[in-house]
């Protein structure tokens, strides 16, 4: 039984949901492979060598695997399959965009978003935003997983020894064309990896305000900016700022919630957050229920009071 990992990487270094996704087929049990397939990311394939627990890295290296198009990469793990039990990607962006693509051509149920592993053909998945968990048991002979990040620890970066092994990238699929990318740049950390995120939610009533009330406090903390759909979909906050279960699920060491009511959705992508300290004025917000730390207050006031105490 071995288990491939699909690394997610921008071909110089292994991107963090790898590791979690390491952690999680480690516990699966038997060996684990990790695909790193780009374009001249030999630097991505040594860097998955180091990690505790890999036995042995799949380096695909071809122009046609550059921006990882799923049309392509899906075709490149498709070609390795045969050799696994379980193919286990990050439940990010890219991994739902691949992972479904599989499963289908493997003509086998895609097993989504785990959280944890009970045994190797049995996991657990949280459902209605998170107020359930689901028991899964698959007996297909394959196993195509989505792992959520958040419920596995990051695995270590150094102390593996994993051999490399190169094989022949597939050809183009001519279905997809990488045309360009626009990346937003912030100096922030970026907001699934970070371990302070600061939100602001609805109540800050504009991005002016979004900005004068929220962005010092961030500032202070060394902080990634995060919001709430509704302070997402009133335009105070940029789409990649949101959390919750259509946003960006998170689980900082510490979150801050302002102006947040706590709406399930939201809760559903940060309640794992090592420390939640929430500031609301609404003493029956459903913030209050899932906070470590409450303060009723307005946070027009309490927010820059916390700032010059810093």
């Amino acid at each position: 039984m071995t288990s491939l990992v699909i690394a997610e990487h921008d071909n110089a270094s292994i991107k963090p949901s790898t590791l979690n996704t390491v952690t999680a087929a480690v516990a699966m049990g038997g060996d684990v492979h990790v695909l790193v397939a780009g374009h001249n990311a030999g630097g991505a394939a040594a860097a998955a060598a180091e990690i505790a627990g890999v036995s042995k890295v799949i380096h695909a290296d071809g122009a046609d695997l550059s921006h990882g198009l799923a049309e392509n990469l899906s075709a490149q793990i498709l070609a390795l399959a045969s050799s696994y039990s379980h193919i286990v990607f990050p439940a990010t962006a890219g991994g739902k965009n691949i992972a479904p693509r599989v499963a289908a051509k493997l003509d086998v149920g895609q097993i989504s978003d785990i959280t944890k592993v009970d045994s190797p053909d049995t996991f657990e998945r949280p459902i209605y935003a998170g107020n359930a968990i689901a028991t899964v048991q698959s007996t297909d002979a394959i196993k195509v997983i989505t792992v959520r990040t958040t419920g596995f620890d990051a695995a270590a970066t150094t102390g593996g020894s994993a051999s490399i092994e190169t094989v022949s990238a597939t050809a183009d699929s001519g279905k997809s064309k990488f045309m360009g990318s626009e990346i937003a740049k912030s100096d922030r950390p970026e907001l699934t990896a970070a371990k302070i995120i600061v939100s602001g939610g609805r109540a800050l009533g504009s991005a002016e305000k979004f900005t004068e009330v929220i962005t010092p406090l961030a500032d202070k903390l060394g902080a990634a900016l995060g919001a709430s759909r509704a302070a997402v979909d009133a335009g105070y906050a940029p789409n990649d700022w949101q959390v919750g279960q259509t946003g960006k699920i998170v689980a900082p060491q510490l979150y801050v919630a302002c102006g947040i009511s706590g709406a399930i959705q939201h809760l559903a992508g940060m309640k794992d957050s090592k420390v939640i300290v929430a500031i609301n004025k609404d003493p029956e917000a459903p913030i209050f229920s899932v906070a470590d730390f409450g303060l009723e207050a307005d946070l027009f006031v309490a927010v820059p009071e916390l700032v010059a105490a810093l």
